[in-house]
């Protein structure tokens, strides 16, 4: 039976000075990902370092510059964060579909985000809102927007010795909002065939002034779809701009087949799912402009 070192620091400091101790070392928070892999194969880690404790990772300061969420922060705490629902309700949508409620008492976005996997909720939702994540490492620390973060199923731009710190989100202005929606073949606890998050942002005469468009699940990684964003701006968010967006979003999915869905059924749905969730942002950001 392989011994494996448990580390529970209670410090940034403690935390890299752990993970920099030991090559097979790694980081977790609620674990719910990271346990199922351990059983299922070998482990190749060496030492477990336990984030939960550390008080910048587990963290939400929602202010006028905008959100700092911990990247140990559970989803059931997220979702019961009135701040974050009001403002990036969209993202919040995305973390109560992280499993059940009992594994969102576990569960972080942050841990969602650094599993790399390609059917992540939180992933599309994080980039519709132009999320960027805090590292730090023996380097020093760095920024880098969520879409650069996931370099591939199950790998991330992570150094060795590198700890998500927190994901930084700007401040949604009066006339923005986000929505994500995702399409699975069970009313509930299954991973994503096709997710899509969207924000818009109107201006003074209630015409698209920016957009973001991001799809989980039809590529290796999630993406944002510039040419999606592109045919809601200048638009007043109708039927023929949301059908454009759709369009867009059809003609970037680069999906695979296999049971869970063919290659046309995803693109497909990752049109449908585009026009909804864009519907959803336009109507909420007209809320907030009146």
């Amino acid at each position: 039976m392989q011994e494996i070192e448990y580390a529970a620091p209670r410090t940034l400091d403690e935390a890299l000075a752990a993970l920099a101790g030991s090559s097979g070392a790694r980081p977790f928070a609620g674990g719910t990902d990271m346990l199922v892999q351990m059983r299922s194969s070998a482990p190749r880690e060496q030492r477990l370092v336990d984030v939960k404790r550390i008080p910048e990772l587990g963290s939400i300061a929602l202010d006028a510059k905008g959100l700092r969420l911990g990247a140990a922060v559970s989803c059931w705490e997220i979702s019961q964060h009135k701040g974050m629902r009001e403002a990036y309700p969209g993202l919040v949508e995305a973390a109560e579909l992280i499993g059940s409620i009992q594994i969102q008492g576990r569960a972080s976005v942050g841990g969602n985000l650094c599993n790399a996997s390609p059917a992540a909720d939180s992933v599309p939702a994080l980039i519709a809102v132009g999320a960027v994540c805090a590292i730090a490492g023996p380097a020093g620390r760095r920024d880098l927007p969520v879409e650069q973060f996931v370099t591939g199923p199950g790998t991330t731009a992570l150094r060795r010795g590198e700890l998500l710190v927190e994901l930084v989100v700007p401040a949604a202005v009066p006339a923005s909002a986000d929505a994500y929606l995702r399409f699975i073949p069970r009313g509930e606890m299954d991973i994503a065939v096709v997710g899509a998050g969207v924000s818009v942002t109107l201006d003074a005469q209630g015409n698209c002034s920016a957009a973001c468009v991001a799809l989980g699940a039809v590529g290796p990684t999630a993406f944002a779809v510039p040419a999606a964003a592109q045919a809601l701006v200048g638009t007043r968010l109708d039927d023929a701009a949301l059908e454009a967006a759709a369009a867009a979003a059809r003609d970037a999915a680069r999906p695979i087949d296999d049971k869970r869905g063919t290659v046309s059924y995803r693109r497909t749905v990752a049109g449908v799912l585009t026009s909804r969730a864009a519907r959803i942002a336009a109507d909420r950001a007209r809320q907030r402009r009146n």
